[in-house]
């Protein structure tokens, strides 16, 4: 079993696959002091745009962290596992409430979870722009 690092924009197939099959996974931002603030999420992972989404409330506390990072963005990971399979994909999170943006990654959820959001006027997506993909399989 390898452990390895790619670029995010060009994912080996096994790794596409595995970020392609259904499974929960965290999100980990920064807190104001830097302890880490880990959360389950369901993410979606678009390797031509070098991005990962999650849909959230524009209230929820990970929306905040991302915020709180200012114009530059929040240093974020999101992973995934699966027995010894992982994979984690990190870069750079912004807040996205362009309804257009916010209806793309409902979209690709649905895909992926196979299940369609319940609607919520209050959804925002943070937008993951990746600079670095790691994972074992």
């Amino acid at each position: 079993m390898a452990t390895y690092t790619q670029d995010p924009g060009a994912p080996d197939p096994a790794y596409l696959r595995f970020w392609r099959e259904r499974h929960l996974c965290t999100l980990t931002t920064l807190r104001p002091d830097g302890s880490p603030h880990v959360v389950p999420v369901g993410v979606t992972y678009d390797p031509e745009a070098r991005l990962a989404r999650v849909i959230t409330n524009k209230s929820s506390t990970k929306v905040a962290h991302v915020l709180a990072a200012g114009s530059e963005g929040a240093r974020v990971a999101v992973c995934q596992v699966d027995g010894r399979r992982w994979a984690t994909l990190e870069g750079r999170a912004a807040v996205r409430t362009d309804r257009a943006r916010v209806a793309e990654a409902e979209r690709r959820y649905a895909e992926r979870y196979e299940r369609t959001p319940a609607p919520n006027p209050d959804r925002v997506v943070i937008e993951i722009e990746l600079a670095r993909a790691m994972g074992q399989g």
